[in-house]
């Protein structure tokens, strides 16, 4: 039953149908295949009465259940016009839309939806203005479907015949390629002149997409044309190629390298270059000496990495285990490596460490370096800096140069294959400079982390990125680096080998690496640890391994001649303790210094650093009559033989306290001596051991021989800090001292020092001259210096001057 109400018609409910994917217009004819059951359901429900349903899009098309709030509230009054089940429980039904309709007071049941609806269509009669838009909309359709081949030719013809503008409007709109939510709008525009206005501006905008597209397939079918045309045309050219039996190898090669260019992964700029290099040399003639430059060139950018990078281990505990396999000690290094991976693995990308590895000769910089790579899993390379003295060799030749090459930075790059490796800058501190430039000074850039991000060779002429590089360099000592490079690396120093490290490296590394060179076993040779100690303290005086491995590699050569001339089956095993070791060796080398055996006057006993570790050094001071001389001996540097002079100054100016007369100066002269003569002395270290040394031959007290001592003097008596302190303890303690005497400043560094060099030595710390005397200086005998200024005064001594002390 219906009833009137104004223009619309509210009736009983209808079977509700809901659509996924479609928007079925009134007077529009759709065929649809349902499958959920509530949908065959309600059209059952249909059928059994007259056939009417309503027809209402879904706003999600991927719910299989909507409930009413899922559904469009606008829709289409739909008639069945036939119904078919098919053989898989689908069932295939045409529908006819009537009239759009509004939804409401839905009903749900467990088998279908039914709503009410009310009618929104209404006779629109036509005037001029939808005339015109009809029209508009006519010419608009036809290039549609001109570009649109899905659109049936046949509908244009229909579209004539149409009187009413709403039915005009809809049938424009369901044969339209539209999304969903474009149909959804149209059919909710009620208003007939409005929804041919949104017609006519879809239609607008859909004949502009299909114009860019059509565009786009032109130009695509051209290029593939024109793709086509190439390969056929190149085809051709190698198979007359073939017959003629030629081949044209320059354009093969230029092909070659196109297509290396295009896989090297160069950043934007660098392929630019490459590819106009390219382009120079497919115009230039291949016997041409400049096609050979340029050849060269795009060779060295494709053979650098750019993309390529290896994985970090992340894994502390197995670096931690690697770096302690390959290397004995090290704390601090190894303790730098772990901490930069946990930074990378907190933070994911990190710049590159720059580190800088100092010490003396054979201590393990440059392996060190190697065991990080291993442990990070990078690619390692190592370049030499010694010698280096030519700016070029860091950044390289420009182009315009005959053999012109990149720098050695970039060449040793191209070894390393990733963009990522361990780079060991190798003896950084053994470069020079002269005419041709200064290569620290190229250095500079590649080493800070702030500008090596775009690094410049003038061979390239394009950047370079160093910054994901962990640097390592190396040097013995830092003072020939100049300032700014070592402001741009992080130093860590690599002290001397203590002897009980140098034992456990032999045990550990050196011996079983001999005995696997020289094709020895442990069941044909075995060292004791008396016979590698005696090796170390007699045939080696460094503070690396280096001669150690060289002693021990020395011993087993003449045992594998042994078990040779004995045969390997008879051969017994070897055991190289102390005293067989002369046997092998011959006569002990070295002697380490030791202490004297008694008290001296005028003879104490320092301490010095070396490259090759800690040394004693005596220092011996004889007065003799004169005329208030001062002479140094033994190759004082001239920090040394100013320290002497200040140290002479200080007992000038204590004479009353140490009771000599204060012009006894003016009567004697004073000859300072550090033995070993031949050998360069310098610093200023060695300033309270020549004043303990003076101030005893002045007043003929006895310096205790079981004390050494190390510190800087000034002309108030003070002790400053000095450098070395664990190389010059170790010297001390395997030299028999008990008593050591160091500047109070260096207390803080004695927690760097291992325990067992620290066993068996009392450490005094002073801050004055005054506390050292009191501690070196036995008591006093008869001074030497007061007897004989009284023999002077009574004219006791000849013509002929005697030492007054001697050794």
């Amino acid at each position: 039953m219906a009833d009137n109400i104004g223009n619309t018609i509210i009736t009983q409910a209808l079977p509700v149908l809901p659509l996924r994917d479609i928007v079925v217009f009134p007077h529009m004819i759709v065929p649809l295949f349902v499958g959920r059951p509530k949908s065959i359901r309600a059209l059952e429900e249909a059928m059994e009465a007259e056939k009417n349903i309503l027809l209402s899009a879904q706003k999600d098309a991927k719910v299989d259940d909507p409930t009413p709030e899922e559904i469009h509230q606008v829709g289409t009054l739909s008639s069945i016009l036939q119904m078919l089940r098919l053989p898989d429980g689908t069932v295939k039904v045409l529908v006819e839309g009537q009239t759009r309709v509004r939804l409401s007071n839905f009903q749900e049941t467990e088998e279908y939806f039914s709503a009410e609806y009310e009618e929104l269509d209404f006779y629109c009669p036509r005037d001029p203005e939808l005339e015109a838009l009809m029209r508009s909309i006519v010419d608009r359709f036809e290039r549609y479907s001109k570009l649109n081949k899905k659109v049936p030719q046949e509908i244009l013809a229909s579209l004539n015949t149409v009187d009413e503008p709403g039915k005009f409007a809809d049938t424009v709109a369901a044969h339209m390629l539209l999304k969903v939510e474009d149909k959804q709008e149209l059919l909710e525009t009620v208003e007939v002149p409005q929804r041919l206005e949104n017609v006519l501006q879809i239609l607008e905008s859909e004949i502009e997409i299909l114009q860019i597209e059509r565009k786009i397939r032109s130009r695509v079918k051209r290029q593939m044309e024109r793709t086509q045309k190439e390969y056929y045309l190149n085809e051709q050219m190698r198979a007359i190629q073939k017959e003629l039996g030629e081949k044209d190898e320059a354009k093969q090669e230029v092909q070659e390298l196109e297509e290396k260019i295009k896989k090297a992964g160069m950043p934007e700029e660098v392929h630019e270059k490459a590819m106009k290099e390219l382009r120079r040399l497919k115009m230039m003639a291949p016997m041409a000496a400049e096609a050979t430059v340029v050849r060269n060139y795009i060779d060295w950018l494709i053979s650098i990495p750019w993309k390529d990078r290896t994985d970090d281990k992340l894994d502390i505990t197995e670096a931690e285990r690697i770096l302690e396999e390959d290397h004995y000690g090290l704390k601090k290094v190894k303790e730098r490596i772990l901490e930069y991976l946990a930074v990378h693995q907190l933070v994911g990308k990190l710049k590159g460490p720059i580190l800088c590895f100092v010490g003396p000769p054979g201590v393990g910089k440059t392996s060190l370096a190697k065991s990080i790579a291993r442990a990070l899993g990078r690619n390692f390379v190592r370049l030499s800096l010694g010698g280096v003295r030519d700016e070029a060799e860091i950044r390289g030749h420009r182009r315009t140069y005959i053999g012109a090459l990149p720098g050695r930075i970039i060449q040793s790059m191209k070894r390393a294959k990733t963009v990522n490796p361990v780079f060991l800058l190798d003896e950084v501190d053994k470069m020079s400079m002269d005419f041709r430039g200064d290569p620290s000074s190229a250095l500079l850039e590649v080493l800070d982390p702030e500008q090596n991000n775009s690094f410049s060779d003038h061979y390239l002429e394009v950047d370079y990125d160093l910054s994901e590089i962990m640097f390592i360099t190396t040097a013995n000592t830092l003072d020939p680096i100049p300032a700014p490079l070592k402001d741009r690396m992080e130093i860590i120093r690599i002290a001397g080998y203590t002897e009980p490290e140098k034992l456990n490296i032999a045990k550990k590394f050196l011996v079983k690496k001999q005995l696997d060179t020289h094709g020895l076993t442990n069941s044909q040779l075995r060292f004791n640890d008396s016979g590698i100690l005696s090796i170390i303290r007699g045939y080696t005086r460094e503070s690396g391994v280096r001669s150690l491995e060289r002693e021990i590699a020395s011993v087993c050569r003449k045992v594998a001649r042994e078990v040779v001339k004995v045969g390997r089956d008879k051969a017994r095993q070897m055991r190289i303790n102390s005293k067989i070791i002369p046997r092998y060796l011959g006569v002990a080398k070295f002697q380490h210094g030791v202490i004297e055996e008694k008290d001296r006057v005028g003879l104490t006993t320092g301490l010095a650093w070396t490259e090759t570790g800690g040394e004693l050094l005596q220092t011996e001071v004889t007065v003799l009559d004169g005329k208030g001389n001062l002479t140094l001996t033994g190759k004082l540097g001239d920090v040394m033989q100013e320290s002497a002079r200040a140290a002479v100054s200080y007992v000038r100016s204590k004479a009353d306290e140490l009771g000599i007369p204060r012009d006894f100066y003016q009567k004697i002269d004073i000859h300072i001596h550090v033995p070993e003569g031949a050998i360069p002395k310098d610093g200023p270290s060695a300033g309270i051991t020549i004043a303990t040394s003076l101030a005893s031959a002045l007043t003929g007290r006895p310096v205790r021989h079981d004390v050494a001592m190390t510190g800087e003097i000034t002309l108030r008596g003070r002790i400053l800090k000095i450098g070395g302190l664990k190389e010059k303890l170790l010297a001390a303690n395997r030299g028999g001292v008990t008593d050591v005497i160091i500047p109070k400043e260096n207390l803080m560094d004695l927690r760097e020092v291992p325990k067992e060099i620290l066993k068996g030595l009392t450490i005094h710390n002073f801050e004055s001259m005054d506390d050292v005397l009191g501690l070196a200086l036995r008591q006093a005998v008869e001074e030497p210096l007061l007897k004989a200024l009284r023999k002077t005064e009574t004219g006791e001594i000849g013509g002929d001057s005697d030492s007054v002390h001697a050794h």
